[in-house]
């Protein structure tokens, strides 16, 4: 059962990825040169932020939230900055996209992403826990997507 909710989870975030890049565009509101800008500069620094939460995971990386017995609980570089930093990075490149698109769809499709990753960043934090006596602290010293904000409870 567990196994099979990180399949849905998983498949359901990059079906809304796609959705965002796939969508057809609108004219909710113009897009300038402005929004292109802000747009490449989100997806760049989305991509950057979630390639640097791959890389940081080192042998823990796995491609579902359920974690990898007796990896590693990664608290250094970017995960000394945020809890969640793949996660941010979809959200962030997701937002480019969601403005690029211009419409209320993308809005809505960027709003269930994160959603999405919010619910299953909660899930995956309760298996930390029960693996990582240290999460908790961790948890309660840095922010799940940015920093400072969304700190567990001591």
């Amino acid at each position: 059962m567990k196994r099979a909710l990180a399949v849905a989870l998983v498949s359901a975030q990059f079906v809304l990825l796609l959705a965002l890049a796939f969508l057809p565009h609108s004219t909710l509101w113009p897009v300038s040169p402005g929004v292109v800008v802000v747009t490449i500069l989100l997806a760049l620094a989305g991509a950057v932020i979630a390639v640097l939460g791959v890389l940081g995971l080192g042998p823990a990386l796995t491609a579902s939230p359920i974690p990898r017995e007796h990896a590693p609980l990664v608290t250094g570089g970017v995960y000394g900055l945020v809890r969640s930093p793949i996660y941010t990075g979809l959200m962030t490149g997701g937002l480019g996209l969601a403005l690029i698109g211009a419409s209320a769809l993308h809005i809505l499709t960027w709003l269930a992403l994160v959603l999405l990753l919010a619910g299953k960043a909660r899930w995956e934090e309760r298996m930390l826990v029960s693996e990582h006596p240290d999460y908790a602290d961790y948890g309660a010293r840095v922010g799940r997507f940015l920093p400072g904000i969304g700190r567990l409870k001591s």
